[in-house]
């Protein structure tokens, strides 16, 4: 049976110096990237547990180009790896919509590697939102997003800075301009900066963090966690 949607992971090569560098100091360039690649691997299963469960192909997206053969071998076998393309990150989100488009898939998510605790319930969400509405989104804390969901390519969408305070804000200004009907979920949570764990420290309070256990594995082992004010 033909599948119809897309669910596509943006990730980066977790080099040390590369990735996660706000996190630095406290942790090392070393300690951020082992995070980074904790993280990636739980966002995976994640996904493809997602995408299984709705019928979508799974696919994940790479930077730098050369780090696909590498990302390959560790994800789940289910996703497809390509390379992102286009000078900036506006760019690539434009061109996976479209690539994806082009080859039938609808509705189509796009997904960060920096929300472990995205959870399925969220991104059960995101589908479902994309019955009524052409596009998704699920706000982080910091002005940006963690999710977008559209059901077409909407060309125009990203054209703004996409390294700001005001990222959701400026997509929503552009998604009214184009005259797409858009939901916004409930907040989210990226791990970007040292305070950012201990969001994620109420999250496993709260539910276990059982989408996310490398991550958590590797934080208690390297004791990683920040001190309580």
């Amino acid at each position: 049976m033909r599948r119809s949607g897309a669910l596509i992971v943006f990730a980066r090569r977790p080099e040390p110096g590369r990735v996660k560098t706000r996190l630095c100091p406290p942790f090392t360039p070393l300690q951020a990237a082992e995070l980074y690649r904790a993280m990636l691997a739980d966002v995976l299963d994640v996904s493809a547990a997602l995408a299984a469960r709705h019928g979508l192909d799974a696919w994940l997206a790479v930077t730098p180009a050369h780090a696909c053969a590498e990302l390959a071998c560790v994800c789940p076998t289910s996703f497809r790896v390509v390379a992102q393309r286009g000078p900036d990150l506006a760019a690539r989100m434009d061109w996976a919509f479209a690539e994806l488009a082009a080859g039938g898939a609808s509705p189509i998510l796009l997904r960060g590697s920096d929300s472990p605790a995205l959870d399925g319930v969220s991104l059960d969400a995101a589908l479902e939102a994309l019955a009524a509405h052409e596009l998704v989104l699920c706000p982080d804390r910091d002005g940006g997003y963690n999710l977008v969901g559209l059901r077409r390519p909407a060309p125009g969408l990203f054209d703004h800075p996409m390294s700001t305070g005001s990222v959701l804000e400026d997509t929503l200004r552009q998604a009214e301009r184009l005259g797409l009907r858009a939901r916004v979920l409930e907040p989210r949570f990226d791990i970007d900066r040292v305070e950012d764990l201990r969001s994620l420290a109420d999250e496993r309070a709260r539910s276990g963090g059982a989408q996310c256990p490398r991550t958590l594995a590797y934080l208690d082992s390297e004791r990683l966690w920040p001190a309580r004010s």
